[in-house]
């Protein structure tokens, strides 16, 4: 059984830095490109960063510069660090693995989620 964990999320005051971490378990997706979105209130899932498994990188233009999404192919897991965080920033974060190697920006492009985890930034 596929299964993806999130874990990082919390309070945190502008400016600040977190870090989510996702781990994946129940098959490998090392070839498979993995990914971050977030859901504010009363608004649709965005992309927010994806990492193929060779190193190829894609940034939504609202955090670029300011996230960073890494991947540990042998653990199976993905992470997002989050600097210089903004109260927009604030939503639920989840994890994704895409069915493909490329990188999509869709979420109809990812076949499995984690359930999430609240990230909140206060001003």
């Amino acid at each position: 059984q596929v299964q993806l964990v999130e874990s990082g999320g919390g309070s945190v005051q502008a400016g600040g830095s977190r870090r989510l971490s996702c781990a994946a378990s129940g098959r490998s997706f090392s070839r498979l490109a993995m990914g971050w979105f977030r859901q504010a209130p009363g608004k649709e899932r965005e992309f927010v960063a994806a990492r193929t498994w060779i190193g190829t990188t894609y940034y939504a233009d609202s955090v670029k510069g300011r996230f960073t999404i890494s991947r540990d192919n042998a653990k199976n897991t993905v992470y997002l660090q989050m600097d210089s965080l903004r109260p927009e920033d604030t939503a639920v974060y989840y994890c994704a693995v895409s069915r493909t190697a490329g990188v999509g920006i869709g979420p109809d492009e990812y076949d499995y989620w984690g359930q999430g985890t609240q990230v909140t930034v206060s001003s």
